[in-house]
């Protein structure tokens, strides 16, 4: 019982990371990058639709980003999309047939506000591995009854040295982000 509870913990943790690593992918650095539009919704024909589903997305430089719609007719609604997405800075140029997005250079102060924003990102995840610990740590105490005091006690060791490991990837994964950020 105890070691299903954990590795549902462990489980839980690691989608956490990921989801982490996924938002911090969303940040911009100096490059043109295909996720920055991993999480961009295009109103296609009244629904939401991701972006990838529309359109695929090559990077033919480093700072400029082509989109080819599979759909002619939703270039409009990408082009307003990819307008849309906040802290972005591009203006999409649209010539019939593709959208073609050229990313600005970044200004040293820019980086840094984007750093706040990822370091934000960051105590989020950890926030959210928290959150698991708690619900984990209840499950765990809800089994008192059916398992020991020791047993109890070195599976509370061993989440805590989990949810240790899965804060500091994310640590790992800020550290890189924020290095990228600031490469000039």
């Amino acid at each position: 019982m105890i070691a299903d509870v954990l590795t549902d913990a462990e489980t839980r943790m690691d989608k956490a990371v990921e989801s982490a690593k996924e938002d911090f992918a969303t940040v911009r650095s100096g490059r043109a990058n295909p996720q920055l539009f991993q999480k961009v919704l295009v109103d296609y024909y009244g629904t939401p639709t991701p972006l990838a589903q529309l359109a695929s997305l090559n990077v033919p430089e480093a700072r400029s980003l082509i989109v080819t719609p599979y759909d002619k007719s939703a270039l409009k609604a990408i082009e307003q999309a990819i307008r849309d997405i906040p802290n972005l800075g591009a203006n999409p140029t649209n010539d019939g047939s593709i959208v073609r997005i050229t990313m600005p250079e970044l200004t040293a102060d820019r980086r840094k506000e984007f750093v706040k924003i990822v370091r934000t990102k960051g105590e989020d995840a950890k926030v959210r591995l928290r959150g698991i610990r708690r619900k984990i740590k209840d499950e765990l105490d809800a089994l008192k009854n059916d398992v020991g005091e020791d047993e109890l006690a070195r599976a509370e060791k061993e989440l805590d040295a989990i949810t240790r490991t899965h804060v500091d990837a994310i640590d790992d994964a800020l550290k890189r982000k924020e290095t990228e950020l600031l490469e000039v």
